[in-house]
């Protein structure tokens, strides 16, 4: 599995630990940047990130800014893009099971172990195929269209 993984300077350090320890799980996790602490806007990279995700470079995304706000907002202009900004592993399950998220985002201030959990729970999590949920996904997919 390929998972994609971008942050501004604010989230590099939770990228660089989320990217080492599933590297260390045999995922196979492509960094679209940023590179170092320097200063950077995130909305470069949520775009890069999020292109690779719907052009199915990678299988999932995972998205780091200060709040892990912004970059999930910059992530969701994407068409075909279903971020979620998550702080826990229910949140992280439900986002798969129920919304087909295909990024997950977080704060740089989350636990890094919690934010490693919930990286792999989003992951495992499928899509639940509920009917309901088709349909809401559905209409965001319609709104997108217009």
């Amino acid at each position: 599995m390929k998972i994609g993984i971008a942050s501004d300077h604010r989230g590099y350090e939770l990228k660089e630990y989320l990217k080492e320890e599933l590297n260390k799980d045999n995922y196979e996790v492509i960094d679209y940047g940023t590179f170092s602490t320097e200063s950077v806007d995130y909305p470069d990279y949520a775009f890069e990130l999020s292109t690779n995700v719907v052009e199915k470079n990678v299988d999932f995304g995972v998205a780091i800014c200060g709040s892990g706000i912004g970059i999930s907002i910059a992530c969701n202009k994407v068409k075909g893009i279903r971020c979620a900004k998550v702080s826990n592993r229910d949140e992280a399950r439900y986002t798969r099971e129920d919304n087909d998220a295909n990024i997950i985002a977080f704060g740089e201030k989350i636990d890094k172990e919690e934010a490693l959990e919930c990286v792999k729970t989003f992951i495992k999590t499928p899509f639940s195929n509920l009917e309901k949920h088709v349909r809401r996904i559905n209409k965001i997919k319609m709104y997108e269209e217009k």
